[in-house]
């Protein structure tokens, strides 16, 4: 026979969803218990600044970046991995979690695991919390991406070993070592995808006296970037506007230029990850030169980053499967094993006992 708990909770769960979603700084996606990842969108906002009102959300927005008239602001509402802009936030995640539960009945708000960037504060974690439950969630829990991602790749994080993962995001980089369900040794950056899109520009405009767009910047790193040489050259033609004389202008870029561009912020991540690895117990260190590092996130597919890295690090290396999706995956199988994963959650501060 089943507790009354439990029959509360095949209640709860026939009248409302499950939801897990990847709150990341360059696209949130929404995990439904049961279909999969169902929404897999940009986080961008586009807002009329006569109205306040929201034009746009996801895809459509992120169209409109560096095109909009004046009147319309495109904006991305989470900074670095952190709420920047509460409002918009919260109308974003309203729009996802509804886009999530189209054309389904809906009687309770969903339960939610929301994945946060690792080392995040009570306020950021609270800010996170309040827009998830303003947005209509029922039951709201955090969870720290790099746990997530590491289970969302089946990792064996309950068991006393070593698991080393590097979410390489749009705003921030985690890099984390974990065991017994909990994070042992963790460092968040500020350098991922965003920054490398960034050094893209830089470099452009230094080198070449063009200015492009972050749109053509992402394009480039996808298309030609890379941490070492990975075969013949690449190359491809970019379009921006010249500098001297404020006309259109087209230039030959190679790998070997980006690979320029990004190879600061590339030691910068081999560097941090060399200081978890100089900090963690030794057994672990020991799981970990067996196990090896699992890189996961958009970052993770910069052609030749796992050479590169392995070769400095002397540690295997490994790509996980669809590394874009490992987090939503991972909140996914939390809310399907909630008991089972209840400890890697971060605590709510209300649920905490008070100290006298």
């Amino acid at each position: 026979m089943r507790t009354f708990k439990e029959q509360l909770e095949r209640f709860y769960r026939l009248l409302s969803h499950d939801l897990g979603i990847d709150l990341g700084t360059a696209n949130t996606l929404v995990y439904v218990r049961g279909r999969g990842i169902v929404v897999n969108e940009p986080s961008v906002v586009a807002l009329n600044e006569k109205t306040g009102q929201v034009v746009a959300v996801g895809n459509q927005a992120k169209a409109m970046l560096g095109r909009t008239p004046g009147h319309i602001n495109a904006i991305r509402p989470l900074v670095e991995g952190v709420i920047s802009d509460f409002e918009v936030t919260e109308e974003m995640i309203a729009y996802l979690m509804n886009k999530g539960q189209e054309g389904t009945r809906r009687f309770l708000g969903p339960r939610v695991v929301v994945g946060v960037p690792s080392g995040v504060t009570n306020v950021e974690s609270r800010a996170v919390r309040d827009a998830t439950r303003n947005s209509g969630a029922r039951e709201v829990h955090i969870v720290e991406q790099p746990m997530a991602a590491a289970i969302g790749i089946r990792l064996p994080v309950r068991d006393p070993a070593g698991n080393m993962v590097i979410d390489i995001g749009g705003g921030t980089t985690d890099i984390a070592v974990i065991s017994l369900g909990g994070i042992v040794r963790s460092k968040n950056l500020k350098v991922a995808g965003d920054h490398f899109n960034n050094d893209i520009i830089s470099y452009i405009r230094s080198e070449f006296k063009i200015l492009i767009g972050e749109k053509t910047a992402e394009e480039i790193k996808i298309t030609i970037g890379s941490a070492m040489p990975v075969g013949q050259l690449m190359e491809m033609p970019v379009k921006g506007r010249d500098l001297i004389t404020g006309l259109p202008r087209e230039v030959i870029i190679t790998d070997v230029d980006i690979r320029e561009a990004l190879a600061q912020s590339v030691d910068t991540i081999v560097e941090s990850t060399r200081e978890v690895l100089e900090t963690t117990p030794p057994e672990l260190i020991a799981d970990v030169m067996q196990r090896g590092i699992y890189l996961v996130g958009g970052g993770a597919l910069l052609k030749g980053l796992a050479p590169y890295l392995e070769q400095i690090l002397k540690i295997p290396v490994f790509v996980a499967d669809d590394p874009l999706t490992a987090v939503a995956r991972g909140a996914g199988i939390i809310l399907e094993n909630m008991d089972l994963y209840k400890e890697t959650l971060i605590a709510n501060e209300d649920d905490l006992p008070i100290q006298k």
